[in-house]
Order: C-alpha cells, then structure tokens, then sequence
C-alpha cells in the first residue's frame, strides 16, 4: 500500500491560483517553524522555492515531513492543508523561482542574493485534507 496521497480538485485549484501557501517545518528542537511561500503545482505536486541556508531548507534537509496549507486568497474559509514529504531540487531551481514571480509579481525575482543557490522543493502528499 503506498503512502501517498492524490491532491484533490480545489488543492490543485489553490496551488494554481495566485494564493499564498503557509509551510510547516519541524525545528531541531521540535517546535514548528511556519513561513509564507509562493507555491505551485507540478505533476500533481506542490511545488516552491527557497534558498540554501534558510532555516526551512536546514530543517527540510534534517526532517523531509512538511505541511503546506493554502487558503483562497477570495474566501479565507477555503483551504487546503497538504502534509507530506519534501525533497530538494537544485536542477531548474532557478528557472522555477523566476516562474513563481512572474505568477505572483508579474514581473522577474527580485530577491537574488550574491552567491545564494536557489532550491526548488518537490513534495509528495502523503495526506489532503480540504477545509
């Protein structure tokens, strides 16, 4: 029995749209460390991007287990909340942040940093929960 989980019509309606994701990381000393993220999806998965170095990649690469939830950005009562398994992408990560800001912005990045590598994360669902 496989342990993944399929998004469900309004999970991919929401990571499509324009609406902000929260990600849930687990801390090393087992609180939870919550950020805003521009997500998308890709091949029936969330998608986002973050940098190396950022707590949220330290604590990805310590304990791969997340949660995104993503509410309507028109009905605040509309959300998803999808728990699962991230794993870092450096190939493309680039390219991918650039499509997250045209998506959100309209326009390029602008948060490039000297010498930052910029990391895509891929996470499979192992739960959907609709709200």
């Amino acid at each position: 029995m496989s342990n993944t989980a399929e998004l469900t019509a309004l999970a991919t309606q929401l990571l499509e749209g324009r609406n902000v994701g929260h990600l849930a990381t687990v801390n090393p000393n087992g609180t939870v460390q919550v950020t805003p993220v521009w997500v998308h999806v890709e091949d029936g998965r969330p998608v986002f991007n973050t940098a190396e170095g950022r707590q949220k990649w330290r604590n990805i690469l310590r304990d791969p287990r997340v949660t995104i939830e993503v509410t309507d950005s028109a009905d605040a009562y509309s959300y998803v909340e999808i728990r699962g398994t991230a794993e870092l992408v450096l190939d493309g990560a680039e390219e991918h942040i650039e499509q997250l800001a045209r998506k959100y912005t309209g326009g390029a990045f602008k948060g490039h940093q000297p010498g930052v590598r910029r990391v895509k994360v891929v996470v499979t669902p192992t739960r959907v929960l609709e709200h």
